[in-house]
Formats: structure tokens, C-alpha cells, sequence
């Protein structure tokens, strides 16, 4: 399944009594690089979150932004300072003994000194909200593997299409280059005519120079083994393991066989072709930088 590089996901739940929201975005990249932004307080979820990201992702780089609202959260507690509470306590029946005044202590008015009572933010649980982000991680991944599968589709028609008119300029090179060889031995029977007229010609020397030429510029090899080339891109896209690396070597064989054919070629009009033929190849290694494919990647 070919999947594109570029892509959003995003998935909101809450996980303990507090609204999270992750969202994913990434951009082409020769490995996986994964970058993960979390509040302060939830940085022991980051390497869970990146786990997950690796299961669904072999290339590219990954931003993954986790926002999290906790107005609504029952995580506030209130805690007494007993240690000062006692001091207080202490002091004031201190004060009313000494002073010989009534000891009018009440629970409310001690908690208004300063410190007495303190608000803090709950423990949480770091393992139960590791998963929870976690889980809502793979909802966001769920719905960005969903987008670069429709793009990597559309890659894939791209790429198949460009592959077709690859094709059609190789049957061009390959029906025009035998014409090369009969036309220069036609010019060579020319040329022997201008010289020695019709009895010097010698038919056996034209037949062997135009053997040798032909065998120069014969491109026959090069354009079996870009047809061969060709049927293992198509296998290549239709096939289920990582190819993005694969297919960039592939290409460079593609470039080879292009190139020898046009240094090999002596006539314009095929020039002309192979001029055509490097630049699909080019359009197509383009955009083979945008693809991932991988069966081997956890599937939604």
C-alpha cells in the first residue's frame, strides 16, 4: 500500500477527567523523525506517544503537537499544613492563657493565617495517562494514515502514468533506431558513388562498415533492461515492503540506461526522444520523494 509522506491527523478524549487533543502533521524526510510537544506536566507520555507514532510510520518527519485543557478536571485538591496549624493553635491558647482572654478559637478563622491551607494540582496516574494519550495518539493516526493513503493513491496513478509514457518513448527509440543504420548506409553508398562511381563500389566493404556502426549504435540492451526496470517499479508499487529507498537506486539505473542510450544514438530525432525520457524519469524520482509504503506498518 503506498502511502504519501505528507499528511494530518488529529483525535480529542479525555484521559482521567482532562480534555486532550493530539495532532499530527509531517513533511518529507529520508528517515523517520518524530517530534513530540507536550505541557510540562505530562512529559513522562512523551516515548509512549512515539512508539505509536513508529508503529504506523517507517519515513518522514513527524510534528505531534498534544494540547491539554484541565479547567473541567477534578485535579485541584486541598491540603491543610498541619505542622503550622498546630503552631497557630498553640500560639492563640498561648495568647488567651497570658492574657486572660477567652479562648474563642473556631476552624474557620484559624484556616484564614496565612499558609494553613494550600491548593494543590492531584497526583496523577502516569502509567493510566500514558495509555490514555497513547490511545488517543493512535485515533489521531488513524485518521492521518487514512489522508496519505488517498494521497499515496493519487502518487501511485502519477507514477503509473509517467511509467506509460516511458514505455511509449522506448518502442519510439526502439523502432527508430534501426532506421539509423539503413540510413547510413545509404549515405555511405552515396558518398562511394560521388567518389568512384558504379564500378568501384564494393558491396561487402558497405555491408561491414554498416555492421560496425550498427553495432555502435545499437541500443538494444539498454532498452531491454529499461523495460525490465520498468516491470520492477510496477512490482515494486504494487508490492506490500518499505520501496521509497529502493525505488531512488531503481531510478539511478533508469538515468544509466537513458544516458548510454543518448551518447549512443546518432540521429536527432531520437536525441530528441531521450531528452523526453530523462525528464519523466526525473518527474518520477520527484516524486517517488513523497511516498512510503510498508504492509509491514500497523494498519488502522
Amino acid at each position: 500500500m503506498i502511502k504519501s509522506m505528507t499528511g494530518y491527523g488529529s483525535a480529542k478524549g479525555t484521559v482521567e477527567g482532562i480534555e486532550v487533543c493530539v495532532e499530527l502533521k509531517s513533511v518529507n524526510n529520508k528517515f523517520l523523525d518524530t517530534s513530540v510537544r507536550l505541557p510540562r506536566r505530562f512529559l513522562f507520555a512523551e516515548q509512549t506517544i512515539k512508539s505509536a507514532v513508529m508503529s504506523h510510520i517507517t519515513r518522514g518527519k513527524v510534528d505531534v503537537f498534544v494540547t491539554v485543557d484541565s479547567s473541567m478536571a477534578d485535579d485541584m485538591v486541598v491540603k491543610v499544613n498541619e505542622p503550622l496549624l498546630k503552631g497557630y493553635i498553640d500560639a492563640l491558647r498561648h495568647i488567651a492563657e497570658e492574657n486572660d482572654l477567652p479562648n474563642d478559637i473556631t476552624a474557620l478563622s484559624v484556616s484564614r493565617f496565612p499558609d494553613v491551607l494550600n491548593v494543590e494540582k492531584k497526583e496523577l496516574d502516569a502509567e493510566a495517562v500514558a495509555v490514555g494519550i497513547r490511545d488517543i495518539a493512535e485515533q489521531a493516526l488513524c485518521d492521518f494514515d487514512a489522508m496519505r493513503i488517498r494521497e499515496g493513491a493519487k502518487l501511485k496513478e502519477d507514477v503509473l502514468t509517467k511509467l506509460e509514457t516511458i514505455e511509449k518513448l522506448v518502442t519510439v527509440i526502439e523502432t527508430e533506431s534501426p532506421k539509423t543504420v539503413e540510413e547510413y548506409r545509404e549515405k555511405l553508398r552515396q558518398k562511394l558513388l560521388e567518389v568512384l562511381g558504379t564500378s568501384g563500389i564494393d558491396e561487402t566493404r558497405i555491408v561491414t562498415e554498416a555492421a560496425i556502426f550498427a553495432d555502435k549504435v545499437a541500443v538494444d540492451e539498454e532498452t531491454v533492461r529499461l523495460r525490465s526496470h520498468m516491470a520492477q517499479l510496477r512490482a515494486m508499487l504494487d508490492g506490500g515492503s518499505p520501496i521509497g529507498r529502493k525505488i531512488d537506486f531503481l531510478l539511478q539505473e533508469f538515468n544509466r540506461e537513458a544516458n548510454t542510450t543518448g551518447s549512443k544514438c546518432q540521429n536527432a530525432d531520437i536525441a530528441h526522444v531521450v531528452v523526453d525520457l530523462k525528464s519523466e524519469i526525473e518527474k518520477i524520482r520527484e516524486q517517488i520523494q513523497n511516498i512510503e509504503c510498508g504492509s509491514c506498518i500497523e494498519a488502522c
